[in-house]
């Protein structure tokens, strides 16, 4: 659907200007039977506060308001203020009305004009008079339909747009999802394994199994945290997950060299938090890297980045920057949406700026047992 202008002023706020306009015109002026001319004007000026809610009414209403000033007094030519009118009435007859029945509200109008011509006006008339009435009514009407045209595309851009970003969210989803699978199941693997070594220990050496229980119990929070997400994410879908081997911040060294390879100049410095991280916070991290140093070779100015990971008891940081220059196109931005989604998922942070030539992104993930800030 169209979106029109929200609210009663923006209605108004034409109508009530022309309305000024030829107030100002009338009382200056003074033509025969003013007093009603200026009545007659501020009525068809009123009318145009419709124009987008009833165009076809309140135009022609506007249009035959206007023209009937010869049967008060003034005669067509001797005020230009209401030129002013007409012109929003055939811009509006165009702009507002989705098909072409604008043209009927038009072709009663252009009725009306040449009535006046023939019946009130005592001008000698000729060929001009049909050029200048198309001069006037015309290139308005063209107008407002080419206004409309270009409101409709950049709604329907808009549209696209929101379909692409959510497609761009719900593929993010999905690759989340896949790699929170694989740490689940890394999980129940390591539970299923332990259980069956402690069921052993139970008779032989208990301080031994309680120790092992107690790592069952902690890698079951991981779990069953990991766990929460991946229902989270998959609430609305019946997707089936995939089984790819998920990658964490311990492969970034052979992710750095393909960036390198691939012609990105990486100056990196990398200080991972002494605990382990949890499952689902490490291949983000390693996703968030791949994801800004993807940005910085595809749009950076000198294909070179410098990468910051440094971890802390409180939370994972990575920062990375890279020069942009004005001629380089900025990309679509999914890249940076699929990257705040998976940051959002975590309960982390993120931001990004350009400031001073140069492209600046923020994360901060939280370092914590099963996701949650210690």
């Amino acid at each position: 659907m169209l979106r029109r202008p929200a609210g009663p002023l923006a209605d108004w706020m034409v109508p009530v200007l022309l309305a000024v306009l030829c107030l100002v015109e009338v009382v200056a002026l003074r033509p025969d039977s003013w007093q009603a001319a200026a009545a007659v004007e501020i009525a068809s000026c009123l009318a145009l506060a419709w124009r987008r809610r009833w165009p076809m009414v309140a135009c022609v209403a506007a249009g035959l308001t206007t023209l009937s000033l010869p049967w008060f007094g003034p005669q067509l030519d001797e005020l230009a203020a209401p030129i002013l009118v007409m012109v929003v009435a055939s811009y509006s007859l165009a702009r507002w009305i989705g098909s072409y029945r604008g043209l009927i509200g038009l072709g009663v109008i252009l009725l009306a004009f040449a009535g006046d011509y023939v019946l009130a006006d005592e001008r000698t008339h000729d060929i001009t008079d049909i050029f200048f009435v198309s001069a006037l009514m015309i290139p308005p009407y063209v107008f407002g339909r080419l206004a409309r045209a270009f409101a409709e595309q950049a709604a329907e851009l808009e549209r696209q747009q929101e379909v692409i970003r959510r497609e761009a969210i719900r593929g993010e989803r999905d690759r989340i999802a896949r790699e929170l699978h694989d740490v689940i199941a890394h999980s129940v693997s390591a539970m299923v394994v332990q259980t069956a070594a402690t069921q052993d220990l139970v008779r032989t050496d208990p301080d031994r199994a309680a120790e092992m229980l107690e790592s069952i119990a902690d890698t079951g929070r991981h779990a069953l945290a990991e766990t929460g997400r991946l229902l989270h994410l998959i609430r609305d879908d019946a997707d089936e997950l995939g089984l790819s081997p998920a990658p964490g911040l311990a492969d970034l060294d052979t992710l750095l060299e393909t960036f390198r390879a691939g012609g990105l100049d990486v100056e990196a410095s990398i200080q991972l938090p002494a605990e382990p991280l949890a499952g689902g916070v490490d291949v983000s991290a390693y996703r968030v890297v791949q994801e800004a140093l993807t940005n910085a070779l595809k749009y950076g100015d000198d294909h070179a980045a410098a990468l910051s990971v440094n971890g802390s008891p409180t939370g994972l940081h990575i920062r990375a920057t890279n020069r942009v220059g004005r001629g380089v196109p900025s990309g679509s931005g999914l890249g940076l949406l699929g990257m705040a989604e998976r940051v959002a998922l975590l309960g982390g942070r993120i931001s990004h700026e350009t400031r001073d030539g140069e492209f600046v992104l923020d994360v901060v993930l939280p370092c914590a047992i099963g996701g949650e800030p210690r």
